[in-house]
């Protein structure tokens, strides 16, 4: 490992930090070096706050040294004005020697333009340091700006012989400590999707709250606009989102949208055009299988319980084959990645 190397390797240590709050921004870290010693760190805290770059840089104690320094950052310094001013235009304001970037940018707004505006500025960058780690580290936001819909992760728990729920209706598989682990996924995305089924039969609320972080919005396909008006989701304050074939409006907390809902790549788009970069769906049986059948997800979370059914609600059928598992409290979690959609990128 390169000296480069082993100073993006700390940027990427920090930029994990912020994993729970930055969405739909991307991850980042920053590390300031001055003669071989670092002299300032930062990561993106929280999305629409400072960036890596300029928490690094206050972070530094003797700014003199800022113009014989270098910063190593995960991700391209922005060159455009958002929530926050150009982190490009602050490193020329303060001076820097050289600037060692991870990768660029997908998004294109700032696509290669931050790199551009430091080398203008006469300043020496170096690009592709850990590039595939980098990349990896926001695969979520990359994918979305690649593609131009949100990565999407199809999560489900199901029985041992493959069954989502009995006859009578859902059954608890999850324990507490994978209860947990499902709400911190749960944080780190910006939209939650179910089906009308879903919301009728389990009445849930679909928030954060055995981990940290903020809670994705809600969203719902309800064709025929189904739900009772009585239900969580339509009265706990909190945003949600119906697509729908017949209504349009917003109401209180709750947002309707007339769109088809047997076809996804529809509304995924949609959700893209809201600033959406990574979505996770929990159901029902129907939305998954759809979702499997039109091949429109990034990555599948099955959790398995050792509980036998042996009837009820047929869980969707995937082959395991590819799946790498992990057994917490008796469960066995399976991740999956879409190949199909992995080799597109």
């Amino acid at each position: 490992m390169t000296i480069d190397e082993k100073y993006m390797l700390r940027a990427l240590q920090l930029a994990r930090q912020g994993g729970e709050h930055t969405s739909p921004n991307p991850m980042v870290g920053a590390v300031v070096v001055h003669e071989g010693r670092i002299i300032g760190e930062g990561f993106h805290r929280c999305c629409g706050k400072a960036h890596a770059e300029v928490n690094a840089i206050a972070s530094v104690h003797n700014q003199s040294l800022l113009p014989a320094s270098t910063i190593f950052v995960t991700l391209e310094p922005c060159s455009h004005y958002g929530k926050t001013p150009p982190c490009a235009k602050l490193l020329i304001e303060k001076n820097i020697k050289r600037v060692v970037v991870g990768t660029l940018d997908p998004f294109e707004k700032v696509s290669g333009r931050g790199v551009a505006m430091l080398r203008e500025a006469g300043i020496e960058v170096e690009v592709g340091v850990l590039e595939r780690e980098c990349r990896e580290l926001n695969k979520r936001f990359f994918t979305a700006h690649t593609t131009g819909l949100p990565w999407v992760l199809l999560k489900w728990a199901q029985s041992a012989d493959g069954f989502l729920a009995n006859e009578i209706g859902a059954i608890k598989f999850c324990t507490p400590l994978t209860q947990a682990l499902m709400h911190r996924e749960r944080s780190m995305v910006d939209v939650i999707i179910v089906g009308a089924n879903t919301v009728r039969v389990d009445n849930p609320s679909l928030t954060v709250r055995h981990w940290s972080g903020s809670s994705p919005l809600r969203v719902v396909l309800d064709r025929h606009l189904s739900i009772p008006p009585s239900l969580r989701l339509l009265n706990d304050g909190s945003k949600t989102l119906i697509y729908n074939d017949k209504k349009e409006g917003i109401e209180g907390n709750v947002e309707w949208v007339k769109l088809n809902t047997s076809e996804p790549h529809g509304w995924l788009c949609n959700l893209y055009h809201r600033g959406i970069t990574s979505v996770m769906v929990e159901g029902g049986a129907n939305v998954l299988q759809q979702m499997l059948d039109a091949g429109t997800w990034n990555e599948l979370r099955i959790e398995i319980a050792p509980i036998f059914l042996e009837k009820g609600l047929k869980a969707p059928t995937v082959d395991f084959s590819n799946a790498t598992s992990q057994e917490i409290d008796g469960n066995t979690i399976f991740r999956m990645a879409n190949s199909d959609v992995l080799n597109r990128l």
